[in-house]
């Protein structure tokens, strides 16, 4: 594994980790940039495993990350066919929270779909809460013939994190002056 600098810190914004690691997975066959690509975020399939097992299977330049963790996912079999995503763990099930939401570019152009959600422990309907969230991104493409927008099922990104104290520590940004954080964020 190649040493990196002290400091380094995959940091990505929304739109980067859509127009660019998204969009670079869905349109570039297996070449040496999409390998360095996975180094950052390796494929997976989530929902194989429990939220808590996700950290060891991280890219190998994100290891020791605590806040978050990303991975590409392909599109599952029942999914191709029509049918709804399994979102169940051995021990739980991921639950989407509120209506997807569009993800938008510094042009203010839509360019992907964000869903939110959350991991409860146990089985539906009695499940258990827990601190595990995960945004699940897939990206949109414009049709060059119609030029009406086309959402890509064929894989999507997914940003796996804890909740902190802090509201989405990971979207923090060095700023002039220091943000306050709400109080009993965490639900």
């Amino acid at each position: 594994m190649e040493e990196m600098t002290t400091g380094f810190r995959f940091f990505p914004t929304e739109e980067e980790l859509i127009s660019f690691y998204l969009h670079n997975k869905l349109e570039v066959e297996e070449d040496k940039s999409s390998n360095n690509i996975h180094r950052v975020i390796p494929i997976l399939d989530i929902y194989e495993l429990d939220p808590w097992q996700l950290p060891t299977h991280c890219g190998e330049l994100c290891d020791g990350d605590t806040e978050q963790w990303f991975f590409f996912m392909p599109r599952q079999e029942r999914e191709v066919h029509g049918g709804r995503p399994r979102r169940t763990t051995a021990s739980g099930y991921w639950k989407a929270t509120g209506s997807p939401s569009h993800v938008y570019s510094s042009e203010n152009k839509v360019i992907g779909v964000k869903k939110s959600m959350v991991f409860y422990k146990g089985r539906a309907p009695t499940g258990r809460k827990t601190v595990w969230k995960m945004n699940e991104y897939r990206a949109i493409q414009q049709d060059r013939t119609t030029s009406m927008p086309i959402l890509r099922h064929e894989m999507c990104l997914c940003r796996v994190y804890v909740v902190s104290g802090s509201s989405r520590a990971f979207d923090r940004r060095p700023t002039s002056a220091p943000e306050a954080s709400p109080a009993g964020d965490v639900n």
